[in-house]
């Protein structure tokens, strides 16, 4: 199961000074080698800094172990889509 997780940072004040003592860098590294996404995509998300990824898992629950990083050591504030690639939507439109 995929899912798009569009993510934020609620403020900018912590972010402001991740980035100005360098933390910022390892703490994106760490959290994306924690969540091993598809894909990751860094923009700014409703005028903050944030992103999106794109995670595939095998159960449901591993959201919790993926995203739980984001909220308590990076703050921010988190979205999520079920969302498929071509060939899931061939294989659900075959089953209709």
């Amino acid at each position: 199961m995929r899912v798009l997780v569009k993510f934020s940072f609620p403020t900018t004040d912590d972010s402001n000074s991740w980035i100005r003592d360098g933390s910022m860098g390892p703490k994106m590294e760490t959290m994306l080698g924690n969540i091993q996404p598809e894909a990751a995509y860094f923009a700014p998300v409703d005028g903050k800094r944030g992103g999106y990824l794109v995670i595939n898992m095998d159960e449901a629950s591993e959201l919790v172990t993926k995203l739980e990083p984001l909220f308590q050591e990076l703050g921010t504030a988190i979205e999520t889509t079920p969302v498929m690639v071509p060939d899931d939507l061939r294989a659900g439109m075959q089953r209709l």
